[in-house]
């Protein structure tokens, strides 16, 4: 070999740089090299630098594979999601990647199109095969089939679905959300709340329609019909046209903020003012929701804190750290009312209508 090539780079070498060459050149054993490469604490700042950087040099990856022997894990957990362009989705994906990388995970994302068994079980195999440590599956209705195994072969988390499912759970509190924004309507005196939910296929919709009706009930006012929307501004905006032609609407309950603008985008156009003609509270607090006309009042979502909470009771499946028997593994997020401008004490002589 000419003296002027270093390990591992001679001309004509066909095999990638090894665990060896990178030693020879950084003028450590193997073991050193192994140690950094698997991020051990036990090596010098010094040594660890000149260890990277011939790394970097050679070009040297380290096979996951081969440390994923070594350490029982591969760092690398998977993601199943259906509508990643929907606000709730795309949050809590993102939450769920910034917490798996503060702990030192990378994530592998699978967007599935269509609902159903064979396209959840692709997408859990297509996963596994690329080696993962465990699954995160973002609202998943089709989990809860009778008899469905994913086959995955490790820990499944769910965000986002049904608290009742066979799997570990992680979720806002749907219900105290919708009941806060109930609540918040009756008690600036209006009669009635109407509610444009979500979609009728949606865990979430349908908690939050839920917890609306119950707070209706409990307070003892009129239960209206219940609108369902798809969650977009076009359909808020049809049912706004709606309920704006009826003067015994004065308070609205969207099930999210995208609802809610459509919905003040059609009582605009009616002419019914809000907040003095008609309050509207939406749901999930978008980055937008303080800049509608008027600002929004909404509930909060802590998408940050249920990706937190997905990848650690992720992370102790994985670590084996939790007996906790899965019906018990429910994780609730609360959320918070945040009040501003599209809510108001009803308009005088409403509350008795």
């Amino acid at each position: 070999m000419d003296q002027s090539e270093t390990p591992g780079t001679a001309r004509g070498r066909s095999r990638p740089p090894s665990q060896a060459d990178v030693a020879a050149l950084a003028g450590v054993s193997s073991q050193t090299v192994s140690r950094v490469a698997n991020n051990r604490s036990n090596v010098e700042p010094e040594t660890r630098e000149r260890v990277l950087s011939a790394m970097r040099i050679l070009g040297y990856q380290r096979n996951s594979a081969a440390r994923a022997l070594t350490l029982g894990r591969f760092h690398v957990l998977g993601v199943v999601t259906f509508d990643v362009a929907a606000h709730g989705n795309a949050r809590t994906l993102a939450a769920i990647s910034r917490a798996a990388q503060r702990a030192g995970y990378s994530l592998n994302v699978v967007c599935v199109e269509d609902r159903t068994e064979e396209a959840v079980q692709q997408a859990v195999r297509q996963l596994t095969e690329q080696a993962v440590d465990g699954l995160i599956v973002i609202e998943a209705q089709i989990l809860d089939r009778p008899g469905l195994d994913l086959h995955s072969g490790v820990p499944v988390v769910v965000a986002d679905g049904d608290p009742e499912r066979r799997f570990p759970s992680v979720d806002t509190d749907q219900a105290a959300g919708a009941t806060a924004a109930t609540r918040h309507l009756l008690d600036l005196g209006h009669r009635t709340v109407w509610h444009v939910g979500g979609p009728q296929d949606s865990y979430a919709a349908r908690r939050r329609a839920a917890a609306w009706h119950a707070a209706l009930k409990a307070a003892g006012a009129p239960v209206p019909p219940l609108r369902y929307g798809d969650w977009t501004a076009a359909s808020g905006y049809e049912i706004g046209l709606e309920l704006a032609a009826r003067p015994d609407v004065t308070a609205v309950f969207a099930a999210n903020d995208q609802l809610a603008l459509g919905l003040v985008r059609a009582l605009h156009e009616a002419g019914r003012r809000v907040p003095q003609d008609v309050s509207v509270v939406g749901f999930d607090d978008l980055p937008e929701a303080a800049y509608y006309l008027p600002p929004l009042t909404t509930i909060r979502q802590d998408f940050e804190e249920v990706g937190r909470q997905c990848v650690a009771q992720l992370l102790a499946q994985i670590d084996r750290a939790s007996d906790t028997p899965a019906a018990e593994r429910i994780v609730t997020v609360t959320p918070d009312l945040v009040v501003r401008a599209s809510t108001a004490r009803a308009p005088e002589g409403s509350a008795g209508r």
